[in-house]
């Protein structure tokens, strides 16, 4: 009899700690509001997706937190300092405005990462992402890392996003000179040599090449060649080729050290250079360049790590 009332009084005790937890819970979302509620719960989501979940849930989240929700966080802020000047002018106070302030200070934070005062890698891992691919070097001559590498100190432009995070600038002595002639630049219509067996889904060649340091650029890209890789299926996208240079077509299969085209200076591009990297959705059917999951991408037949990183001298080994 006793262990029965234990029991029951057992019960009894569990599902008040659970009615009393549900009230406070109610209470709190009366007094700082349920669209904060939920608007804390989204901010919580978007991280957990980006940082645990990953795969294109983590690409949209990322992309969403860097992007999106300060400028929703801008705008609430500003209409929420108008209510508050309204709410001391007449003398009055509010724990919710309070509330919404501070959850549109979290919604911008991020701004900090997108403009790289906050150094963030996209948080993904060469252990968790699969698959990687290890392909040719696309170029036949000396060369060098100007952003490459699984660090955000060796590949700042390319590592803080979900599309990039592997992604590499190459370039040739001399570069970096401030010269307004794409022809003093080392790189400069240097062949480039398809690095995997696959098939080309994509190429633009007509976009005019800019003068070095200026902004005149049509697309993000400039000219390109995007392969499909025979091996994983995913795809490896080169970006920044030279007006009329490119030598292959949609349907064209590849091998490596087939001439795809010529380095350009193509595109949002500071100087001649080549970007290379790898991904997995199908660069002609994503909403943006942004919206993909980069792959890890390493490089074999060369003297330097297979990753290698910013200022790496790369020589290409031949069978020469």
């Amino acid at each position: 009899m006793v262990m029965s009332l234990n029991l029951v009084n057992g019960i009894v005790d569990k599902d008040f700690d659970i009615g009393r937890n549900e009230f406070i819970f109610k209470k709190l979302l009366r007094k700082y509001g349920y669209t904060n509620g939920v608007l804390i719960g989204l901010i919580l989501l978007l991280w957990i997706s980006a940082f645990f979940i990953g795969d294109i849930f983590g690409v949209y989240s990322w992309t969403i937190l860097k992007l999106i929700l300060p400028v929703v966080g801008a705008i609430g802020l500003m209409i929420n300092f108008v209510m508050l000047i309204i709410l001391i002018v007449k003398k009055q106070r509010s724990v919710k405005l309070f509330m919404n302030i501070v959850i549109n200070i979290i919604f911008i934070f991020p701004i900090l990462m997108t403009m790289n005062i906050i150094l963030c890698a996209y948080p993904n891992t060469i252990e968790r992402t699969q698959p990687s691919i290890t392909v040719g070097w696309p170029l036949t001559e000396e060369t060098v890392v100007g952003w490459g590498g699984n660090h955000v100190k060796d590949n700042l432009p390319h590592a803080v996003w979900a599309s990039e995070r592997w992604a590499y600038d190459l370039v040739m002595e001399p570069y970096n000179i401030n010269s307004d002639s794409n022809e003093d630049y080392g790189i400069w219509n240097k062949e480039i040599n398809a690095p995997v067996s696959g098939i080309v889904v994509a190429v633009s060649n007509d976009e005019a090449d800019i003068t070095p340091g200026t902004e005149d650029f049509t697309s993000i890209e400039g000219n390109y060649v995007y392969i499909k890789i025979k091996e994983t299926g995913t795809y490896l996208l080169l970006n920044h080729l030279k007006k009329d240079s490119v030598t292959v077509e949609v349907g064209d299969t590849v091998e490596p050290g087939d001439v795809i085209g010529r380095v350009g200076n193509s595109g949002s591009s500071s100087e001649p250079h080549l970007h290379i990297h790898h991904q997995r959705q199908d660069p002609t059917k994503v909403i943006h360049p942004v919206l993909a999951e980069g792959l890890p991408l390493f490089f074999e037949d060369i003297d330097g790590d297979s990753m290698p990183k910013k200022d790496a001298i790369i020589k290409p080994q031949t069978d020469e």
